[in-house]
């Protein structure tokens, strides 16, 4: 949920997605031994949690950016398969259309790629740099709500920033992001009715390896795009 959904070139988006996707590992994650020592991303984090959806319109809410595109894929609503309202469900998907990707989904504030598509000096300090996974997109994060934890996988940058490296993988306690809630987090409709969120709410995430994550109706569905 980041301005360069609308305001930078749709070829500047195809040039970062080109270079990150691939066989959706980061094309840069050349071989680091240094990369990512010393950091760890198994704590949890606690953060104000805003719920996004694809093909959500621009709004007061969302600072007047669209969900059609995402930070890596312009054509993010085509390639979900529909609008994911939360307002028409039918159990964990959305009602109409079975979604072509993982409606269990979730936003971080930090893009490894800069406005030209180019490799963000910074992201060689991300943990797992140079072992041929992926960096950002798709990665799996847990979202513990009251005690209940819902798995997810990242699929877009935001809310409100894309250089938030030290709370997305570093050890800031909270977010730089100042705007509307001054959230850290957004998860979709699916992952906020598992967790039993009514509202915009403090959750606790980290991020987990995908052998760490269990069973569940996150899996019926897992984006490799």
């Amino acid at each position: 949920m980041y301005n360069l959904k609308r305001g930078f070139a749709i070829a500047v988006l195809l040039a970062a997605t080109s270079c990150y996707l691939g066989s959706h590992v980061s094309a840069y994650a050349s071989h680091d031994p240094a990369a990512g020592q010393g950091m760890t991303m198994s704590t949890f984090k606690k953060t104000m949690t805003t719920v996004f959806w694809v093909g959500e319109d621009a709004n007061d809410d969302n600072g007047h950016i669209h969900n059609h595109a995402s930070y890596w894929d312009p054509h993010w609503l085509k390639s979900f398969g529909g609008i994911d309202s939360p307002k028409h469900r039918k159990g964990f998907m959305p009602a109409g259309f079975r979604p072509k990707e993982n409606p269990f989904y979730i936003a971080l504030p930090f893009a490894e790629v800069d406005q030209n598509g180019k490799l963000k000096p910074v992201a060689k300090k991300i943990p797992g740099f140079g072992e041929g996974k992926p960096l950002t997109k798709n990665r799996w994060v847990e979202v513990r709500y009251r005690g209940k934890s819902v798995y997810a996988q990242w699929a877009d940058v935001g809310p409100f920033g894309e250089d938030d490296f030290d709370w997305v993988f570093g050890s800031a306690a909270k977010p730089r992001n100042k705007e509307g809630e001054k959230a850290g987090l957004d998860i979709s409709p699916a992952a906020a009715q598992y967790l039993g969120m009514s509202d915009n709410d403090k959750t606790e995430w980290r991020f987990v390896e995908e052998n760490e994550v269990p069973d569940g109706p996150w899996k019926t569905i897992v984006t490799r795009s």
